[in-house]
């Protein structure tokens, strides 16, 4: 795969793809995360969706192993899974491209498990996810790229293995958290440690139902 498309996107917005070597390489490093289901991941220049579609076939490759031999199973820990993946890019082709291939890189393992048998609401589903967690903005300034404001992520909960909450958090809400969060266990802060708060949030739904939604 070509790592340019253009110099003329090199030159306005820095545009260089990974190679699938260094993209296994820089991911064997953080094996044992690629491979936990519900591990979050984000990359705030996705492009195309390189990294991302390579951590979720690891992640797909575990859920297959695991529940392959009930499809419902199967379903419900993919659906986790991609709902694991986040996203950003400032260019629009790229971030239309990333969801592509993630959602094939899905469709075509659940083809071949199971068919005919396949269902649209799963399908619709993880159509949804990657709808919301793959979001046209800008990493620098946390904003969405067509100025409607700040960039605002879904976390995906599941609930007994049926059901998922969803909670929206602003972007910038979640670095200030994750930066707090390196604070030492007992820091002198006491009270004024900050913990993100959800702009909104929804009624937890049956996980094949998430497209319905």
């Amino acid at each position: 795969m070509s790592q340019i498309i253009s110099k003329r996107r090199v030159n306005d917005h820095g545009e260089v793809f990974t190679n699938k070597r260094e993209v296994d390489a820089m991911l064997d490093l953080v094996k044992q995360e690629t491979e936990r289901i519900d591990s979050r991941f984000l990359e705030p220049a996705c492009g195309t969706g390189n990294f991302l579609v390579e951590i979720l076939k690891r992640k797909l490759n575990i859920v297959e192993k695991r529940y392959k031999k009930v499809q419902l199973e199967y379903e419900r820990n993919a659906i986790l899974a991609v709902s694991s993946i986040y996203g950003i890019d400032i260019l629009q082709d790229s971030l239309i491209k990333c969801r592509k291939r993630l959602f094939e890189c899905f469709n075509k393992n659940y083809e071949r498990l199971y068919g005919e048998n396949c269902k649209e609401n799963c399908r619709r589903s993880i159509k949804t996810v990657l709808s919301l967690n793959i979001t046209h903005g800008n990493a620098l300034t946390l904003q969405k790229e067509d100025d409607s404001g700040p960039i605002i992520f879904a976390e995906w909960s599941p609930i007994n293995g049926q059901y998922m909450k969803r909670r929206d958090f602003t972007f910038q809400d979640l670095l200030e958290y994750q930066l707090a969060s390196d604070l030492p266990l007992f820091s002198d802060l006491g009270e004024d440690i900050f913990i993100p708060y959800p702009i909104k949030e929804y009624q937890p739904v049956p996980i094949l139902e998430i497209g319905n939604e």
